[in-house]
């Protein structure tokens, strides 16, 4: 068996394709033993495939374009979040984003993530950033609900099935950014360039099986349910809400392919924000799709 790590952010949903390909055996079957590092501080996780102790990783999408920018190996090979599953939650007594002026507000980052689109989003409202609200790094989305729990921040992004648990125990949707941005790439399947070319077989081998899990995902929510609840802890009630959401709003994608349209889109909102006068602003630069048209071939 040859052995690969695979760093993702925290232990959340969007990992459930990589929790498939490892319990249902599809990572085995290609003769590959995978280790899956769930690690809660986003910069870390390119980092670890910057400096070789990951091979591959669920990122930060935008982490690999100022990777690249910085003149970095780092490629998008694949799909994951490629539509955003989140709510707006605020706490109880919020009523919109208006309510925002003056709060607190939690991103993953201020460097790249959630912050951009957070500051996308309250711009179109009259608030400005950082005149009229804070954003408090917390890091992934499940820190962020501890720290909405706690009171340590007003508001922030929520994926599901977190923003429906939330719901639940009395929090409020100040909105739904999918509304206002239909495609965004938020994480995505990352390579280090140099190592995949030195390991040709190893890759193709991985994305056989990330191509069969994607597809399984679609196809057997009775596993996708019960490795969501094993994996984060979710009640089976939520699992499912979460399975019926990503499937219907496709944005796991089924094909496993990165979203062109959601990359540029990205692009597109953090060049509003960040100074990157090296950005070509084209999606496609970043994207690597010849491995897993290789993979698919091979099947």
């Amino acid at each position: 068996m040859l052995p690969l790590t695979l760093a993702v952010v925290s232990r959340n949903y969007f990992n459930l394709p990589a929790w498939i390909a490892l319990h249902a055996g599809l990572f085995a079957a290609e003769g590959l033993e995978v280790r899956i590092d769930h690690i809660e501080g986003i910069e870390e996780v390119n980092d670890r495939l910057r400096d070789g102790r990951a091979q591959l990783a669920y990122g930060v999408t935008e982490h690999v374009i100022l990777d690249a920018e910085a003149g970095g190996r780092q490629r998008i090979i694949g799909g994951n979040v490629n539509r955003l599953p989140f709510s707006f939650i605020g706490r109880a007594g919020l009523r919109d984003y208006a309510d925002l002026r003056g709060r607190r507000i939690g991103v993953s980052s201020l460097r790249a993530g959630s912050s951009s689109l957070i500051i996308k989003l309250l711009a179109a409202r009259g608030l400005r950033y950082p005149e009229d609200f804070t954003l408090v790094p917390c890091g992934p989305i499940l820190a962020r609900w501890d720290m909405l729990r706690s009171g340590e921040i007003d508001a922030g992004l929520q994926g599901a099935p977190l923003d429906q648990i939330a719901l639940d125990q009395g929090f409020v949707s100040l909105g739904n950014p999918r509304e206002e941005v239909p495609d965004f790439q938020f994480t995505s399947l990352d390579v280090d360039a140099g190592w995949a070319e030195a390991n040709r077989d190893t890759m193709l081998r991985f994305c056989r099986a990330f191509l069969r899990a994607h597809e399984r995902f679609y196809t057997d929510q009775a596993t996708a349910s019960r490795l969501a609840m094993q994996e984060s802890g979710i009640a089976q009630r939520y699992a499912d809400r979460a399975w019926e959401q990503y499937t219907r709003e496709a944005i796991f994608p089924r094909d496993g392919e990165a979203s062109e349209a959601g990359v540029q889109a990205l692009i597109d909102i953090s060049a509003l924000i960040r100074d990157l006068p090296a950005r070509p602003r084209r999606a496609a630069d970043y994207i690597d799709r010849g491995w897993l048209a290789a993979a698919r071939a091979s099947l």
